[in-house]
This record gives C-alpha cells, structure tokens and sequence, in this order.
C-alpha cells in the first residue's frame, strides 16, 4: 500500500480521537459547565452534525485545490478550534468550536477517502478504505482512553490542548506525504460536472448503502457516547473501569476492520449476511446483561468490531456506487457515517432524558441496527444486489 495512504491515516488517528474523546469526557465537562449529561452529548452530535454539512460543502469548494492544500487548511483550522474549546468557560462556545472542528475534519475525510480510492487499483478500494479507517479505530484504542486517563488527572480541557498539539506531527505526514497537485481526471470519468456528481445521489444503488451505513453507525455512536454512565451505573464498576472499556471497544473496532479489509472487496454480502444479524443479537445480549460487568465488557468488545467491520463494508460500497462521482464521493461515505453518528446521540441522550436509564441507548442501538438489516433483506430480495 502506498505511503501516502498511511500518512492520511495518522491525521485520521487524531481526528479520531477527538472524535470520539468525549464518551469518556461527558460527567466531567457536564460538571464543569454545570449542564446535564444529556445535554452535554449534545457535544457528540453538533460534531456529527458538522460533519454532515461539511463533507459535500467542503468538497464541492475544494474539488480543484490541490489535495495537500485542502488537507493542510482543515488540519490548522481544526488544531485552532481545541485551543479555544480548551480555554473558553460558555458551552455554547464549545458547541460552536465542535462544529467548526468538524467542518474541517468533513473536509478532511471527505479529501482523504477519495485519495485512498484513487490510489489503489478499483478491486483493492476496500483494503485502502480499512487502512484509513484504521486512524479511527487506534484512536479509540489508544488515544480516546489516554485521554479520558489525561482528562481524569488534569481535567478535561487538557484533552483539547493534547489534541490540537497532535495536529502537528499529522500535518508534517500530510506534508510529506501528499502531492500539491489537483486530482486528475481517470479514463473512466473526466472531469465531471458537480452536477452530474450530486446526480448519482438519486440512484438507489449509492442511496441504499448510505443509508444502512447512517443507520449502524448511529446504532454505534448511541451506545458510545453513553458509554460511560453504562459502565459506572448499570455494570456498577469504579470510573477507572471506563477507559479500560473503551480501550475493549477500540480492540474490537480494529479487529472489525482489519477482517473486513480482507473480506469486504471481494465478499460483502458475506461480511454483511453474517455480521449485521450478529450486530442485532449483541445489542440485545447487551441490554439483557450489561449488569453482568465480565459480560458488559466483552459484549463491548464484540460490538466494536462487528460495527466496524459491517460499518466498514457498507461505507467501501458507497465509494464503489459513488465511483462516478470523483470528487464528492468520499463527502458521500462521509455524510453517510455521520448521519448516523448525528442521529445516534440525539436518540441515546433523548431515551436517558425519558427515563429509560442508561439502557436507553442500548435498546436504540438495537432498534437502528434491526432497520438497517430489515432494509437490506428487503432491497437484496427485490432489485438491488449490494
């Protein structure tokens, strides 16, 4: 794989980590800022949000910058916006600096996810794709439990200063490591209109992946974000226990995406045959026993690499339907997976707020995960073949 493809998914690593930093930030930014737990998720869906304006906005602006460019700007735009997220006292200020932050990651994503298509040959599209997701899946490995560790001792806001100080060492990689050229045009495709581009996103062919993958991956965030009070609440377990449980997500979230990086080109409908019922079982398991702290921990595990590794597979199909479409195809699997990473914390913070308790977001999870594998048994029975 080319060097390149690895320097992206360092940048991913810290995007990532930021990303998904606040699972184990939630109690104590909510207590700082004297605001709700609820409303503090809050946080995880003005990112998700962000995101899903930001990967066709941002790529549609930037389809003829140099690709070093674009990928520079939102690096520095996002650095710039943990340093005022870890100065600023208001809530509403770290709302608003969440989504800037993810604007710039959309971008970000949306640049990277077409340069690794671009450079690997078509039948290995989903190899690269799990090598950049990959950024992702260390991140929760390692950086979102340091730094739920970093926050516990220092506070959270020291979280978001590691942050922005990462952005460095990415940018370097990016530097190094990308041409400053524009995307040139394949024999396949040249130079499409961005209309014809926003054209495909009417085809069932690339609406039917995105959805499902919106879908699993807001069954992913609705359980993530609340994650922390499920450990501490319902399993009983000491705090210290909640970045050891990430750390069992971030395991099996790697796991996930390394099997599908092997499997997804060539058997999806395997990947997703098998996994996606798999997904459904384990988030009922998981509501039935997450009392059980030995169970609640590898149901954890489990579920972090059957969600990648079918959230992987969905999303190398929305690059495959999306393959007409050069530039914005990446905003399309980007706006795809946060969609659902949206969704997901708005639906998991409601069902805490309706007293369901820290189970709520496990039964969403069940119910989001449940459509998404009704509505593939239905389109692959009838005229869609994934």
């Amino acid at each position: 794989m080319p060097f390149a493809l690895y320097m992206l998914a360092l940048a991913i690593f810290v995007m990532g980590t930021s990303e998904f930093m606040l699972a184990g930030l939630l109690p104590a930014i909510a207590t700082d800022l004297d605001i709700p737990v609820g409303t503090a998720g809050l946080l995880t869906s003005a990112f998700a949000v962000g995101m899903v304006i930001g990967a066709p906005l941002m790529a549609a602006l930037a389809r003829r910058w140099p690709p070093r460019l674009t990928l520079l700007v939102c690096l520095l735009t996002f650095a710039t916006c943990h340093v005022v997220g870890a100065l600023t006292p208001h809530f509403s200020l770290l709302v608003l600096t969440r989504v800037l932050s993810a604007l710039a990651n959309a971008g970000f994503l949306a640049v990277a996810l077409g340069a690794a298509a671009a450079l690997v040959p078509k039948h290995r599209t989903g190899r690269a794709v799990s090598i950049l997701l990959s950024g992702t899946t260390i991140a929760t490995v390692a950086g979102v439990p340091a730094g739920a560790l970093l926050g516990a001792a220092l506070g959270w806001r020291a979280t978001f200063w590691a942050v922005a100080i990462l952005c460095a060492p990415a940018a370097v990689g990016v530097a190094r490591g990308i041409a400053n050229r524009p995307p040139q045009p394949t024999a396949a495709s040249i130079s499409p209109s961005l209309r014809a581009e926003l054209a495909l996103l009417s085809t069932p062919r690339l609406l039917l992946p995105m959805v499902l993958g919106a879908l699993i991956n807001g069954a992913t965030f609705a359980v993530f974000t609340f994650l922390a009070p499920l450990v501490t609440e319902t399993a009983q377990l000491s705090e210290i226990w909640v970045p050891v449980t990430l750390v069992m997500f971030g395991i099996g979230s790697f796991i996930g995406v390394v099997t599908a990086g092997r499997f997804s080109d060539q058997r999806p409908r395997a990947v997703l045959a098998i996994g996606g019922p798999l997904l459904v079982i384990g988030w009922v398991a998981m509501a039935s026993m997450a009392t059980l702290p030995v169970v609640l921990v590898s149901l954890v595990l489990a579920q972090g690499a059957l969600s990648f590794a079918v959230g992987s597979t969905v999303i190398a199909r929305v690059l495959s339907a999306a393959a007409q479409a050069p530039t914005m195809g990446g905003a399309y699997a980007t706006a795809a997976l946060n969609i659902g990473a949206a969704t997901g914390p708005i639906l998991g913070g409601a069902a805490l707020a309706a007293g369901t308790g820290a189970l709520g977001p496990v039964w969403i999870a069940m119910a989001l995960t449940g459509s998404a594998l009704g509505i593939a048994l239905l389109w692959t029975r009838g005229r869609f073949d994934l």
